[in-house]
């Protein structure tokens, strides 16, 4: 038995050394991270091919998740009919949620596109089963919403290879969860993550739509990065990272890219 396990340990290749991408290789990560952005009213007819949605997929079974429980699934939706019906949940919840903002600020809100659930050519519902692999989930143990978090890596996943790909992501999250539940057949247990509008579109904006529109604007990255204990902010302005970050956030904002 011995002599059969050091067989096997000769045989195997050595494993490869952790190096970093190529320049190429790592801009292209980095350009699909910036560029990204929720898309609305961009989407156009086109057919997404099963090889690229394939890739899709497969790039958000790929995610981190905690326990390796993989507590995913994707629900694909191209019918008309169950569009129809997850629209006139999304329509209701709009409603709702427009008086919930200020006079004013809910005339702005009212006006802002926030959905391409017709649109789209498909749409896609990543949930998570919280229950798929038994009550104790290795890092699980003391915070229970790893496996919710572990599905929103499967969602950022998609939509960093969504945008490699040429194809517009919308995440589309004003939806009363029951009766999303209830439009889509999911059972009581399964909660919905993300309710996903993708397809080709006409073009992806500069920045996000909500920047644009003066919704809120982009934090200064410095006033967010705390040192050693919560509310410590680098005291040396002018530090080099303070500095480097300042200067990048500063690029992006005004070139729309990160700096090569």
């Amino acid at each position: 038995m011995e002599n059969q396990i050091e067989q096997i340990y000769q045989s195997e290749q050595p494993a490869p050394k952790a190096q970093p991408f190529s320049d190429a290789d790592r801009a292209a990560v980095y350009q699909s991270i910036f560029s990204r952005r929720d898309v609305r009213g961009q989407f156009l007819p086109t057919p997404v091919p099963d090889d690229v949605l394939s890739r899709l997929l497969m790039a958000a079974h790929h995610a981190p998740s905690v326990g390796f429980m993989q507590p995913w699934n994707f629900l694909l939706i191209r019918s008309p009919a169950v569009k129809q019906r997850v629209h006139s949940v999304f329509k209701k919840a709009n409603s709702e949620a427009a008086a919930m903002f200020e006079e004013g600020r809910r005339e702005v809100y009212s006006s802002l596109k926030l959905e391409g659930i017709l649109e789209a050519p498909i749409s896609l519902c990543i949930t998570c089963d919280r229950e798929r692999t038994g009550p104790v989930v290795v890092g699980r143990t003391h915070i229970k919403t790893m496996d919710l978090y572990s599905s929103v890596c499967a969602v950022q996943n998609l939509w960093l290879a969504a945008r490699a790909e040429g194809l517009g992501v919308g995440w589309v999250s004003i939806f009363s969860q029951p009766e999303l539940q209830e439009a889509l057949g999911i059972p009581a247990n399964i909660v919905p993550i993300a309710y996903l509008c993708i397809g080709y579109v006409s073009h992806f904006h500069d920045k996000p739509e909500l920047e644009k529109a003066g919704w809120l604007p982009r934090l200064p990255i410095e006033e967010l990065v705390f040192h050693d204990h919560w509310g410590a902010t680098d005291f040396e302005q002018n530090s080099p990272l303070t500095a480097a970050l300042r200067e990048m956030q500063a690029n992006i904002q005004e070139n729309g890219i990160f700096p090569r």
